[in-house]
């Protein structure tokens, strides 16, 4: 069993790792770092005032980082050189050469360091994948993912308004779906794309639109806070047939209302959001599963086996962001 310590207690750390890290037979929640109170959510966790008062602690193997962006890259580094494994909650860092740093030192310490990108492991995102290597799409040319909300007020959550390192929609919701992208077709041969602000009074970026050339296909991906009417979250087109997918993985609302992994109907979607191929056949949706990151990760620190989320796959996201930033 490893000791796990959690670094931040936002919606991150108190809604989608700690219960599943609690689920989880393998992880021990030890600890988490935050001003809140936590054992009113979670009995018998303990709560340590910072990130040093955790690294202190030799009994901890493994220090996931869920606070705010800015401090991914400084509070990694510190985990590592403190001989801890590491998972850091997306985005992984501001910058790709912060990547390559962390990379290296995770090897150098000979440490696990792998990056939270829960959402390869959604229902819609699990189903997506599957009916494409199925085959039944043919040769896709057209693919679409649009991470779309209504929220048109700033959020309360201060630190994610301000301008600054790996702050903006497209480190927040963008790192997902340009994940899902390289994690199905792999580099692109180019990209392109912009960031613009939409919501008054914003000043940060919120809303993208990124093309990705993979020659015969085209990959579009779009995000936007005040889209109120959402339409398909993914438009797939191949020569055989084409695919739309409605709706969004319940996990977050699940774990938000009190769900706990491996609970009965946890990840389950409604039926009413199920895909449609070619206008007429309903596609079943894959249960959403993010434990499947949990336990690999366990498997990969304890057991030496292969990592699902490799921090170097990841690097090609950040330089993606990256370059998408600098082309304004």
């Amino acid at each position: 069993m490893l000791n796990v310590a959690i670094v931040g207690f936002g919606l991150s750390g108190r809604y989608l790792q700690a219960p599943f890290f609690i689920a989880n037979p393998n992880f021990n929640l030890k600890t988490i770092a935050t001003s809140q109170a936590v054992g009113e959510v979670y009995a018998g966790v303990s709560q340590a005032k910072n990130l040093e008062e955790i690294l202190a602690d030799e009994s901890i193997d493994l220090v996931s980082i869920a606070s705010p962006n800015a401090t991914h890259f400084d509070y990694a580094k510190k985990a590592l050189l403190a001989n801890k494994h590491v998972l850091v909650e997306k985005p992984f860092t501001a910058t790709a050469k912060e990547a390559e740093e962390l990379i290296a030192l995770a090897k150098k310490q000979q440490k696990v360091l792998s990056v939270f990108q829960n959402r390869r492991f959604d229902s819609d995102f699990m189903t997506v994948k599957k009916l494409i290597e199925s085959g039944v799409l043919g040769k896709i040319h057209t693919f679409e993912i649009h991470f779309e909300r209504f929220k048109p007020t700033l959020n309360p959550k201060k630190w994610k308004e301000i301008s600054g390192p790996a702050n903006g929609i497209i480190y927040d919701l963008g790192s997902h779906i340009i994940d899902q992208t390289l994690c199905l077709f792999g580099k692109p041969n180019a990209f392109f794309g912009d960031v613009f602000t939409e919501r008054e009074g914003s000043l940060i970026d919120d809303a993208f639109r990124i093309n990705l050339d993979y020659g015969q296909m085209q990959v579009l991906l779009c995000s936007s806070l005040l889209v109120e009417n959402e339409g398909p979250r993914y438009i797939i087109k191949g020569d055989k047939a084409s695919f739309y997918k409605y709706g969004i993985d319940v996990q977050e609302d699940h774990l938000k209302a009190g769900l706990m992994p491996k609970m009965e109907g946890f990840g389950v979607e409604p039926i009413e959001n199920q895909g449609v191929l070619n206008d007429e056949i309903k596609i079943e949706t894959e249960v959403g599963n993010w434990d499947i990151l949990f336990q690999n990760l366990y498997e990969a620190i304890a057991e030496g086996k292969e990592l699902l989320i490799k921090p170097e796959e990841v690097l090609e996201q950040i330089r993606i962001i990256e370059g998408v930033r600098k082309i304004l």
